[in-house]
């Protein structure tokens, strides 16, 4: 598995994540196609700006690095966010169907947990995935995220029910590359 920067030909890949009802059900539902089109462009925006990590995963069985792009299996997303006036940074994931179940989600965050730590500006990295999440609930339990509770988080205009993890780059536990 490789990582790689988003990119504007990603958009199919947008969609089939951010558009698909069984995709979207942990995030409250599909948005609309014109909703996804503008969030490309937003994270190419704040990728290009350093704001935000946006990294497309890409599994080992494509085209080796230097190949090409790539085929996206998933995105890992770090980024910084206001919560009550403080600024915190927020990891998330998303891994499409076919390419699930392959560990891809673990070692993708795992990997910018590990760039997060070397880079040192992000400090403790909260994650927040639905409450009925197993497998992402099962990631930050493998990679040392400690649990400070449930909680209601707005997302993208739509209440959720979340677990609430949150660890230190560079003390979370797991191996990027198992």
């Amino acid at each position: 598995m490789r990582l790689r920067n988003i990119e504007a030909g990603d958009i199919e890949a947008y969609v089939r994540m951010k558009c698909d009802e069984v995709m979207m059900a942990e995030l409250g539902g599909p948005l609309p196609r014109e909703k996804v089109e503008a969030r490309l462009r937003k994270d190419l925006a704040l990728a290009a700006a350093d704001e935000a990590w946006i990294k497309v995963i890409v599994p080992d069985d494509d085209e080796p690095a230097g190949a090409g792009s790539g085929t996206a299996a998933g995105l890992v997303v770090l980024w910084q966010d206001q919560e009550d006036g403080v600024t915190v940074s927020e990891i998330g994931w998303m891994v499409l169907p076919e390419f699930q179940g392959r560990g891809l989600a673990k070692a993708a965050t795992g990997r910018v947990l590990d760039a997060a730590a070397a880079d040192g500006r992000w400090g403790e990295v909260h994650a927040n995935p639905g409450v009925t999440n197993g497998p992402s609930n099962g990631v930050c339990r493998a990679l040392g995220f400690r649990l400070l509770g449930e909680r209601d988080l707005d997302f993208d205009d739509r209440i959720l029910r979340t677990n609430h993890w949150v660890v230190l780059p560079g003390q979370h536990g797991g191996s990027a590359t198992e």
